[in-house]
């Protein structure tokens, strides 16, 4: 790690949204990151979404386009796991699948140096679960960032049963060397923020399907009487209402209590297609 407690060479395997976001905070603070993916065209979209970003960000004159050219220069792109032989810190912020988590966590304890930081920006899935496919649990860790990552403040940094004390520190200086905000939680089902947000986003789609207001009401409820930046179902077609449903069922399953079932109306919309922005329909039309 450098000086300033950010590391010099990260990786960033996935190259979505949060990915790409990822990949973008790390570059525009000084760190080389080479990002991930197999799919070479969504690499390509990857680096362009960061390109994009980065220009909004030199148009509200938050950021030099001098210093933007210099972070887009800081990424490199592989489809290759083999080719993070030499990074201090890999993030993977791929899809919530364990068993395709499990499968990279695997390759990467074989191919990282030994003193690397194995980090997943899993939103609900144990870090103690995927640390124990590797042979250094006490250097896996959870970075969950939020969404949109170059914005929003919030790390959520989730120790294992093994992660260590040095680890934890080492990740936790270096979310405040990015200028994010890191919180440390254990690792239960969920975390802290989404064992909060979803049983809200789930008990308003309830709200919905039961006729109690609207969906145009629900949000208004909570944006002017709890002072929300955006309701509920709005937040749930951001989020994406596949994810909304993936994290509902690892609370359900991992906690055993019926409070965290997912609404039935939450499972019809996921089974017929409508996730939200990212499918052009959900709670609301986007199209």
């Amino acid at each position: 790690m450098s000086s300033n407690d950010l590391f010099e060479r990260v990786a960033v395997i996935g190259a979505g949204t949060m990915g790409n976001g990822i990949a973008q905070v790390f570059a525009s603070c000084g760190s080389a990151v080479t990002l991930v993916d197999v799919d070479g065209d969504a690499l390509d979209r990857g680096v362009a979404a960061i390109g994009k970003s980065l220009a909004r960000v030199v148009k509200k004159e938050r950021m030099s386009q001098e210093d933007a050219d210099a972070a887009m220069g800081r990424i490199s792109r592989s489809t290759r796991l083999e080719d993070l032989s030499d990074r201090e810190l890999i993030v993977e912020a791929v899809s919530e699948r364990a068993d395709l988590k499990a499968k990279i966590f695997r390759t990467l304890d074989e191919v990282a140096p030994a003193s690397a930081i194995l980090a997943s920006n899993t939103s609900s899935i144990s870090i103690t679960e995927i640390a124990a496919v590797t042979g250094r649990a006490d250097k896996v860790i959870g970075m969950h960032f939020m969404n949109p990552v170059p914005v929003m403040k919030l790390v959520e940094v989730i120790r294992g049963q093994e992660t260590s004390d040095e680890t934890t520190d080492a990740v936790m200086r270096a979310s405040t060397a990015l200028g994010k905000e890191p919180v440390e939680a254990n690792d239960y089902p969920g975390f802290v923020s989404n064992r909060v947000l979803m049983p809200m986003i789930n008990e308003a789609v309830f709200c919905l399907m039961e006729g109690v207001a609207t969906k145009e009401g629900i949000d208004t409820v909570m944006k002017l009487g709890m002072a929300h930046p955006m309701g509920p179902l709005t937040l749930a077609d951001l989020i994406g209402l596949d994810v909304c449903l993936d994290i509902l069922e690892v609370l359900h399953r991992g906690l055993g209590d019926d409070k965290y079932r997912p609404c039935p109306l939450l499972r019809r919309m996921v089974a017929a297609g409508r996730l939200g922005r990212k499918s052009g329909k959900g709670f609301y039309d986007y199209e």
